[in-house]
């Protein structure tokens, strides 16, 4: 009975382990640092090191870093690689979901921590190692995105492959030159892309004079509608069904379907807006949301 009584309250503790990664995120929505460094104390001793704890010390970095505390969020963030490359010395990276989204998090937490203390080419240098590493893995495009954060700006636009579209046909970005182009990256799944829509649309319409051109990329993710997975063709199907629903504005709009663009861009956020000038290079990289006012002042620029 006793045997049977302790092997009860081991599950019952591993089950309220179980959901460490939302335990630490829901610590940290509340900047309760001491309650989400407890509960990975917590989890650690009674499961050890898990991807799961992984991606609970990369939200550590994450947090420390949107407080400005670049040590501790650097300190999380070697924690985090540490871990997981224990875990890799016994399977792939991409073998469950994890572990990419911790090691991810972590060298993008490291190069940003290096590019605020103004060492900007440690911080590439780190970006570019890490992807020579990790180039083939799910993380790559988050990679780019690092890199064109700090790199993008200012270079002529990476080309763009249209073979796979809806709307119009995308024309290639070298016959754009000499007119603005706004590329809004999105995705079918996106509450986020939803609420920029309008904004794009809006802009869109009061750009029109001046020449500006709207490319708008998405790319298969493998699932439709409820998350159930699907064909190509019957995403294609639904992201149609999605456009049509959402972004009524921008049906003539072309969207090239490509994960190569996705990958190339660093489109790991979505929605991410990035602004070609009439030279045909990148005046503004912006992964995450952008308000009308923000990106109306930036089309200004241009």
């Amino acid at each position: 009975m006793t045997s049977r009584l302790a092997i009860l309250v081991l599950l019952l503790t591993m089950a309220a382990h179980a959901g460490i990664v939302e335990d630490v995120r829901d610590a940290l929505a509340q900047n309760n640092f001491a309650v989400a460094e407890s509960e990975i104390r917590s989890y650690k001793s009674q499961r050890g090191a898990t991807p799961e704890l992984a991606e609970a010390l990369s939200w550590m970095a994450r947090a420390a870093l949107d407080l400005q505390q670049l040590g501790t969020a650097d300190q999380y963030a070697k924690e985090t690689r540490t871990l997981v490359g224990e875990q890799l010395k016994t399977r792939r990276l991409d073998s469950e979901p994890h572990l990419p989204l911790a090691l991810g998090a972590a060298i993008e937490v490291q190069a940003q921590v290096l590019a605020a203390q103004g060492k900007r080419p440690q911080a590439l240098s780190l970006l570019q190692t890490t992807m020579r590493t990790y180039g083939t893995s799910s993380i790559k495009a988050r990679l780019q995105k690092n890199l064109n954060l700090l790199s993008l700006v200012g270079r002529t636009a990476p080309p763009l492959s249209g073979a796979k579209f809806l709307g119009s046909q995308p024309k290639p970005l070298a016959q754009l030159k000499g007119s603005p182009v706004l590329l809004f990256f999105w995705a079918h799944w996106c509450g986020d892309c939803k609420y920029e829509g309008p904004i794009i649309t809006r802009l869109r319409s009061e750009y029109a004079g001046r020449g500006l051109t709207v490319i708008a990329p998405t790319q298969f993710y493998g699932y439709a509608a409820q998350g159930q997975d699907a064909s190509p063709q019957t995403e294609l199907a639904w992201i149609d069904t999605v456009r049509q629903r959402f972004y009524s504005g921008l049906l003539d709009v072309p969207v090239p379907i490509s994960k190569s663009n996705f990958n190339n861009y660093g489109a790991s956020t979505t929605p991410t807006v990035v602004l070609i000038d009439r030279r045909g290079t990148v005046a503004l990289y912006h992964p995450g949301l952008m308000s009308y006012e923000e990106l109306r002042a930036a089309l200004d620029k241009l």
